[in-house]
């Protein structure tokens, strides 16, 4: 620890400060001097950094600190084994509660963060975006937190945390509204009623505009002296079960949906949240807890479209015990009831349940295939990104798996043929994908490229409800060909898709991978790394899916193994290892094969990193990948060069 009076100047301190908060804490000379001195020519920069090591050095350790920043060729490093940086701790514990989803790990993380990042540095250009980021990562982690202690019924805890929500963003309308929620369910009101008052202030004087019509709504039910209060608790911790389904927390959800059972009074809403518990179940795989609760939601009298969902539960659940005959059987009967009385969620979850089904027998070609030639006629309406982005997920199954992957292309134009005698055009925008797709992982840059925007095409006028796979593919292209500023722009447009889109977990688990490889390939490992921070943060809030952001794992182990950053090298490649496990995919065993060589590289192990280095482009030579297979060998070739 050194004392702010031991410096006598600014800049040096700034330097070992950079460098304590860089990735594997080592920067290029040139990094530090354009953070530094982003105004000087790179002559004056350079001398000045001169300057700055001495100064720093001298102040450091009573001036024996020449040893504690250490120039390395074009790097300047702070040894690793001599520092503890707080910043690092914040990292390891998210790590660890987003993994665990225990609420003590949330808790000492958020601690650590205290002030914010560098509290006496607010002003200065090069801390801006460190600080951007390590505060936007600290209010999802807020926000995952409150959502624990809320699903558990610790709801004055939760309200606790949404308040540093609140302090920390005062216009932020969707945590006011939280925090209403929170009172009333704790029996506040007056406090809800009082929350609501703040916020309406805070809109009308900052912004001129009144609360949203959905918060006052809320604030008309807990202000209401007609409703009663078991009824008005049960809606309300139903509304938080629904919020845990969508952020991906079916634990959570199950707890919160068990909660609304304790006050539910009426039939109708009993029945609909046994089912809704159910589901929750199921999305765990623990068919055992979800029959119970099915069992008394058939038995409460459900209407036409509420058994149609029931019947869709009965079809997962069937799945998960193996009997595929009956989960068709009754995937098909919820998709006619569907049809006849539900509403568009209820046809998509019921495709969805129907393709599922298909892809666990083999059988998804035909499966999709058929699907298509029902729609003729039908417009997919708001089910366009459900629909399409479900088998967008399975698709990749189809890319990767070995058996699969030779055929997809004609696969791919098949279905195109099938989706215009439909008339079905979104249909048609998802069979352009999976042909550019096919066609991408190949190496066919322009065949690819013009697949693709044929996909975007088509998809593009579907607004909100479209979908971002062809775009992020496009990125990833032209990430592959080295035009930067064309994946910069496709990156950019698949971000405003995926921030409303249904499909969140699959959409931005794939945006940070193709944004990982973009950097990567410009030569930027510290974006890599936030790209890898950023994927794991979506995860917590929207759910996680291994096979849409697979390519992050190789991509992101590099870029640690680049700043010797060996933990996050290794929880990479063991990630790779479990998706390489769950599939016959000699592509994705090639990712786990070059995670695991950079994850060597950063424990020092060279030998072995050799050896899956050239694992890797054998794998990837099966696979058919040229690009990957180059790349790696120069991976390997620049190993074995530097050693």
């Amino acid at each position: 620890m050194v004392a702010p009076k031991a410096w006598s100047q600014r800049k040096p301190a700034a330097l070992v400060k950079l460098l304590a908060l860089a990735p594997g804490h080592r920067l290029r000379r040139e990094q530090a001097m354009d953070a530094l001195w982003p105004e000087l020519d790179p002559q004056a920069a350079a001398a000045n950094l001169r300057k700055a090591l001495h100064s720093a050095r001298r102040s450091l350790d009573g001036g024996e600190g020449a040893g504690l920043i250490v120039s390395a060729g074009d790097l300047v490093c702070l040894p690793p084994d001599e520092l503890t940086v707080d910043v690092d701790d914040y990292w390891s514990l998210v790590r660890a509660a987003r993994r665990t989803g225990n609420a003590g790990t949330y808790s000492r993380a958020i601690d650590v963060y205290k002030d914010g990042l560098l509290p006496e540095d607010r002003y200065e250009d090069w801390a801006a975006a460190l600080r951007e980021e390590l505060q936007a990562d600290w209010l999802a982690l807020v926000g995952e937190f409150a959502g624990l202690l809320e699903a558990r019924a610790e709801l004055n805890s939760a309200a606790r945390a949404v308040q540093r929500l609140v302090a920390a963003e005062p216009l932020g309308e969707e945590n006011h509204a939280w925090l209403m929620r929170l009172y009333a369910l704790a029996g506040r009101r007056d406090e809800a009623r009082r929350q609501y008052a703040r916020l309406r202030e805070a809109l009308a004087g900052e912004l001129g505009v009144e609360p949203s019509p959905a918060t006052q709504r809320q604030f008309a039910e807990i202000s209401s002296d007609q409703t009663a209060e078991p009824e008005l608790t049960s809606d309300l911790w139903e509304r938080v079960g629904d919020l845990r389904v969508q952020s991906g927390d079916p634990t959570g959800a199950a707890k919160a949906f068990g909660q609304a059972l304790t006050t539910a009074a009426a039939e109708q809403v009993t029945g609909r949240i046994h089912r809704k518990r159910a589901g929750a179940w199921l999305m765990q795989h623990m068919a055992d807890e979800a029959e119970p609760h099915l069992e008394i939601a058939e038995g409460l009298s459900p209407d036409a479209a509420e058994r149609g969902r029931l019947a869709c539960l009965r079809a997962n659940l069937a799945r998960e015990r193996g009997d595929l005959v009956a989960a068709r059987r009754l995937a098909e009967q919820a998709h006619a009831i569907a049809l006849a009385e539900g509403d568009a969620d209820d046809v998509a979850a019921a495709l969805e349940a129907l393709a599922f089904i298909a892809h666990v027998q083999g059988a998804w070609r035909p499966g999709l295939q058929a699907q298509i030639e029902g729609l003729a006629g039908v417009g997919l309406g708001l089910r366009v990104a459900r629909f399409c982005d479900f088998n967008h997920c399975l698709g990749q199954y189809q890319l990767y798996g070995d058996g699969l992957a030779d055929d997809v292309e004609d696969y791919a134009r098949q279905t195109l043929a099938v989706a215009e005698r439909a008339d079905a055009v979104p249909a048609q925008a998802f069979a352009w994908c999976l042909l550019g797709e096919s066609l991408l992982v190949r190496a066919r840059w322009d065949e690819a490229a013009a697949c693709l925007e044929r996909s975007c095409e088509l998809y593009a006028p579907l607004g909100s409800r479209s979908v971002a796979l062809p775009w992020l593919r496009r990125a990833e292209l032209a990430a592959c060909v080295g035009a930067h500023d064309e994946a910069a722009a496709y990156l950019k447009r698949a971000s405003a898709i995926a921030t409303v889109t249904p499909m969140a977990r699959h959409a931005w688990a794939r945006l940070h991978a193709t944004a990982a490889l973009a950097a990567m390939e410009r030569g930027e490992p510290e974006l890599v790394i936030r790209s890898v921070r950023a994927t794991q943060s979506a995860a917590a809030r929207y759910g996680d899916c291994p096979t849409c952001s697979a390519l992050l794992n190789p991509v992101g182990a590099q870029a640690f193994a680049l700043v010797g950053h060996v933990e996050g090298a290794q929880a990479l490649a063991e990630v790779a290892a479990q998706l390489a496990a769950s599939f016959a995919s000699s592509a994705w065993s090639a990712m786990a094969e070059s995670a695991a060589a950079s994850a060597a590289i950063a424990d020092g192990d060279l030998t072995a990193a050799r050896q899956r280095f050239g694992s890797a482009i054998a794998l990837y030579e099966k696979a058919g990948h040229t690009f990957w297979a180059e790349r790696t060998s120069a991976q390997l070739s620049a190993m074995s060069a530097a050693n």
